[in-house]
């Protein structure tokens, strides 16, 4: 029997043998059809399986670079059969030379470029090597992503994941690409430059080929499916841990009850605090093609009033325990005026034994065809409002694909797995809390602990000790908080911890690194983009900046006269919003607008970026002073004080002046604060007295609002008040 043959029959029966156990499908084929005769196949490795997968699907006989070590073992030696080998020896500069001499010969060839099968599920570092390759070749590099296969006993995710024999496995193709490298530089520059294009699009793949045509509601559904009904997923401080049927079940009790009172597609306001029943709430409006308006608890009567005027509400749930421990009842009954108000403890209360299980029964059956039915991906999800110093609030819609896309996002950049356990304290209310600290979790497996406030800076550093807790979200005045209070274990277990909402102080960094051992990893967004644009990670991090942009996000810098470093920053892409609910047109949508045109969102904020493509904030457009003609970055004067008084907290506004149309003014808890210190260190910095604060304010505390911002809107009035705080 011939080579030829023996290929062709193990071949043929490989790819029977897999398509009946594993249901095996492989999309965008033609891509490897149009790529030419010089490629660079490179995949994503999930399991042992990934190599006899590409072997058995693609149409031609491969060849596959390995290292020398596996080539010489035995299924090394069988593999010969199906494949060509190329064995690399990673220890000889001469091996990568000698792959790109074959390639250069016009041949294909496959590489793995995490160089090992993942043991997160995500992508692992990708290796530098195959980047250089792919620039000194000058191959056309194909993508291909394979999933599925990290389920199977063949991977290395037993127990961080539910292994199952059978799941479904797809290969997806995408285009093909060159490496574009522009610019003289080293050879060592132009292999780290190669080694961050291919990292990129390796990311670039994981994110273009996730499944983002669903709702919330399915995607709930799907990770039932994949991590199994008895999974644990939701805890609060109630200690009633809930594994997805639990959750699912109680969703879809609830949920019919909610029907009763409102009516399909209509906006429902949330008035819960941080707790599994408000995220029970949330699904169960969900399930029923209901939009869930988070409300937030904070901004006092007026702000929710406005808010119920804004989205147009007719009817809020919220809970008496909540009220009375809140202390929210003359806001409630103020709100009663306008809307009608529901408490959660009546609506248990009807619940009867036929609601009960009728919910059993829509839970342990499949409701995918309902849900199908219930509201498409570009429906309205959610509603939030955003907070600041503007009168009335604005409410930002989201929809179903944007937050899945936005959670695709994240999750191409971070190895998140189902064994982690999420710590949220942040609120509902605000787009992190929701998004990352919420629906993010649920869909990826990861058990939630719910904490109602996120100000109790001595109870959660123990609960995060007490949980084991492996993720946590916050904002720098909250992390800040923990830091101080902690003791140096309690973080002990912790992978992960992302800063966003606000800028991470120094000393706020320096102090988890010193005291806990822990890297702060700083993100970017608005509650427009659902709300993640750039996150640090730990494959690329650097201090200072806010990482880099996402996948799926375009952006474009607007000059901003005055402003000479950076630009007002426009972002588009699937994550930015579907439009606004403004209070002067109650109910009606308003698209954002932006001077690049239709899609494009305007941040308003300014930002640069370095030759990495790494992110730094410069300020808000708004939070500029226009000084004597020169343009002065609030946050960089905060910046500045920060350095004085690091162990302080500080906020700078700008303030009318009748000479040079503004000045600064500083609110510090540095106590004895005057300007001397300030215009010492800014002389020796050689920075400009401008930069100064003309006015200088002392309180115990800053004001924040609910979201862990500082409330630069109180600051302002603190100055602007005719008796002012000095």
């Amino acid at each position: 029997m011939s080579e030829s043959l023996i290929y062709s029959l193990i071949r043929t029966l490989s790819r029977a043998v897999l398509r009946l156990f594993y249901r095996v499908r492989i999309h965008g084929l033609e891509h490897f059809e149009g790529a030419g005769e010089r490629v660079l196949i490179v995949a994503n490795h999930t399991s042992f399986l990934d190599a006899v997968l590409l072997a058995a699907f693609f149409p031609l006989r491969l060849t596959f670079a390995i290292d020398t070590f596996h080539a010489q073992r035995w299924y090394g030696r069988i593999a010969r059969l199906l494949v060509d080998l190329f064995p690399m020896n990673p220890t000889n500069p001469l091996a990568t030379k000698s792959l790109i001499k074959y390639l250069k010969e016009d041949h294909r060839a496959v590489i793995f470029p995490e160089g090992r099968i993942t043991v997160t599920g995500a992508l692992m570092k990708v290796y530098q090597g195959p980047g250089l390759i792919a620039d000194k070749s000058q191959a056309m590099v194909l993508p291909v992503r394979i999933e599925g296969a990290q389920y199977t006993p063949f991977s290395r995710m037993k127990g961080r994941i539910r292994i199952r024999w059978f799941p479904r496995i797809s290969l997806t193709v995408l285009p093909p690409r060159r490496l574009s490298i522009e610019g003289v530089m080293s050879a060592r520059q132009r292999r780290a430059r190669a080694g961050q294009l291919l990292s990129e699009l390796m990311t670039d793949m994981m994110y273009a080929t996730s499944h983002r045509d669903s709702t919330l509601p399915r995607r709930l559904l799907d990770a039932r499916r994949v991590h199994g009904g008895d999974h644990v997923i939701v805890d609060d401080i109630q200690r009633s841990p809930q594994t997805y049927d639990d959750f699912v079940m109680r969703a879809l009790i609830l949920g019919r009850a909610m029907a009763r009172d409102t009516r399909r597609g209509e906006i429902v306001g949330i008035l819960l605090p941080n707790m599994a029943t408000t995220c029970t709430a949330f699904f169960a409006l969900q399930f029923y093609s209901r939009v869930p308006a988070m409300l937030n608890f904070t901004v006092g009567a007026r702000g929710l009033r406005l808010a119920c005027e804004t989205a147009n509400l007719n009817v809020v749930y919220t809970s008496r325990r909540f009220e009375q421990t809140a202390k929210l009842g003359n806001a409630v009954k103020e709100l009663a005026e306008r809307v009608k108000v529901i408490y959660l403890e009546d609506v248990a209360d009807s619940l009867t034994l036929l609601d009960k299980i009728r919910g059993w029964v829509a839970a342990s059956l499949t409701v995918r065809s309902r849900t199908r039915r219930a509201s498409s991906p570009h429906d309205p999800a959610v509603v939030l409002f955003t907070s600041g110093s503007e009168r009335t609030p604005k409410g930002v819609v989201l929809s179903h694909s944007n937050l899945l896309a936005n959670l695709h996002q994240l999750g191409a950049r971070v190895d998140f797995t189902a064994s982690d356990v999420i710590l949220n304290a942040l609120p509902m209310f605000h787009s992190f809390g929701l998004t990352a600290g919420t629906i993010l979790p649920l869909l990826h497996g990861m058990k939630t602990f719910f904490y109602p406030s996120p100000l109790h800076y001595r109870v959660i550093p123990e609960i995060a000790y007490d949980i084991n807790a492996t993720i946590l979200f916050g904002t720098n005045t909250f992390l800040s908080g923990y830091a101080r209070y902690a003791h140096p274990y309690d973080f002990y277990s912790m992978r992960y911890v992302f800063a966003g909402a606000e800028k991470l102080k120094e000393e706020t960094r320096r102090l988890w690194e010193d005291k806990f051992g822990v890297r702060i990893f700083e993100g970017y967004g608005a509650t427009e983009t659902s709300p993640a644009l750039a996150i640090n990670t730990a494959l690329a991090h650097k201090a200072g900046t806010v990482g880099r942009f996402l996948p799926g996000i375009d952006w474009k810098l607007e000059t901003v006269p005055g402003v000479t470093e950076g630009g007002r920053l426009h972002v588009k892409g699937q994550n930015v919003m579907l439009g606004y609910l403004l209070h002067e047109r109650p109910g009606a949508l308003v698209a954002p607008r932006s001077v690049f045109g239709q899609g494009w969102y305007d941040t308003g904020d300014i930002v640069s970026l370095d030759s990495e493509g790494f992110v730094t904030i410069r300020g808000r457009a708004k939070r500029f002073a226009k000084i004597g003609g020169e343009m002065i970055s609030l946050s960089a004067v905060e910046s500045i004080v920060s350095q004085v008084w690091p162990d302080a907290q500080h906020a700078v506004v700008a303030v009318p002046d009748a000479q040079k149309g503004e000045q600064l003014a500083l609110l510090t808890t540095q106590a004895e604060a005057t300007r001397a210190p300030l215009i010492e260190h800014c002389r020796k910095q050689g920075i400009g007295e401008l930069h100064v604060p003309r006015r200088v304010a002392i309180v115990r505390q800053l004001p924040v609002l609910g979201t862990g911002k500082v409330d630069y809107a109180a600051v302002l009035t603190l100055f602007t008040h005719p008796a002012p705080v000095t």
